[in-house]
């Protein structure tokens, strides 16, 4: 069909991550093989599903990518999967504008036929929860709301009246709740949610998740509507992932990974790869020279965390910088291009030194810092 569902909250912050990930670890544990997706350019929560359930989560994004590729993303990753589920983005209706569901969960929802398993606060509502979960009902009639989970209710009792409200007065069912506990809580930081990957992250919330999920969800509920997702069409156009080109010597491209260098898509992993690209992977925190490579590729990440380790890194540093003179291509994104200035001033007020390939100093300040859709218009060649 294939199975689907699409986990979204009422805002940012209403526990759709919590109850998306406990719902992978559940079912992967129940042996199901479960197809992640994350909607928008989130490179967090990808992680997290990653380690829930074992398989790469892959991004949908209605801004950056096409109807058609987003179609054939979904439809590749999901077809050996057992059960797919989708996380959204912040509320259900927002998006890159305030008057239409332009990259919104919502357009994801309707592009995919996916039911909405919608995830509500209630914490501090009884009855007034079913005013709010009958207005993202009826918001957009072509997005459907087929189930609803409570997140942060203290008591059986609580989730009683909030189930019994809403199923009251809609033909929604409320298929159960999560509890506040520290215990399988993710922090939270000046980009999101902490990396499943970090040093000292615990792996065992996970499991902690799941467990709950198969206390106080009715997980049975769950998967019925996953399978009563409607059969999904079928990419007619060229699939942009489906031939690969074969060459007598591969371009190898450096690629930076590790916790200050983590921000990657898999999909443009794949694409290089496709391309005819060997991936070579290496770590400016921890290793003390260049892989031989014919391009470096830098993502974001956190080098800001890691300043004090990547200035400490001389020999690396001076190798990047070596592989530039030399006429080596270096694409960076984000936090690569941080690395490759002349210093970065962490939240601290600390100056630390870095590549010096770019005659900018970086400044990290919390009070500007704003995430969002860029445009960019090139106005000078490129080579």
């Amino acid at each position: 069909m294939p199975p689907r569902l699409l986990v979204a909250g009422t805002h940012s912050g209403a526990g759709k991550t919590t109850v998306a990930v406990a719902l992978m670890a559940a079912f992967a544990a129940r042996g199901r093989t479960v197809q992640p997706f994350k909607v928008g350019p989130d490179f967090i929560d990808p992680s997290h599903h990653r380690a829930a359930c074992w398989r790469e989560s892959r991004n949908l994004d209605g801004w950056m990518l096409t109807k058609a590729y987003n179609r054939a993303t979904f439809l590749r990753a999901a077809k050996r999967a057992d059960l797919s589920i989708i996380e959204g983005v912040m509320g259900l209706f927002d998006g890159s504008s305030a008057v239409s569901d332009a990259g919104s969960t919502a357009e994801q929802a309707k592009e995919l036929q996916a039911p909405v398993l919608l995830v509500v606060d209630g914490s501090a509502m009884s009855r007034s929860a079913a005013a709010l979960v009958h207005g993202f009902a009826t918001f957009d009639p072509d997005v459907r709301i087929a189930a609803v989970v409570f997140n942060r209710i203290r008591s059986e009792g609580h989730f009683r009246l909030l189930k019994e409200a809403v199923e009251n007065a809609l033909d929604i069912p409320v298929i159960g709740y999560f509890p506040p506990n520290d215990q399988f809580g993710i922090p939270e930081r000046h980009l999101g949610l902490v990396m499943a990957n970090e040093p000292g992250w615990r792996e065992q919330v996970y499991t902690l998740l799941g467990r709950q999920a198969e206390e106080t969800i009715d997980l049975g509920r769950v998967e019925e509507l996953a399978r009563s997702a409607p059969a999904l069409s079928d990419f007619t156009e060229h699939d942009p992932q489906e031939t690969e080109r074969a060459q007598a010597s591969p371009l190898r491209v450096g690629i930076a990974r590790d916790p200050a260098f983590c921000f990657y898509y898999a999909d443009n992993m794949d694409i290089l790869v496709r391309e005819g690209a060997e991936l070579v992977f290496f770590s400016p925190l921890f290793d003390r020279t260049l892989p031989a490579v014919d391009l470096l590729y830098l993502g974001g990440g956190y080098p800001e965390l890691y300043a004090r380790d990547l200035a400490a890194n001389v020999s690396m540093r001076e190798a990047v910088k070596a592989f530039a003179a030399a006429g080596g291509v270096i694409y960076a994104e984000c936090g690569g291009l941080m690395y490759l200035a002349e210093r970065l001033r962490d939240f601290d007020g600390v100056d630390h030194e870095m590549v010096g390939l770019l005659p900018i100093e970086v400044v990290m300040t919390l009070d500007r810092l704003t995430l969002g859709y860029r445009q960019l218009e090139v106005i000078l060649p490129c080579p």
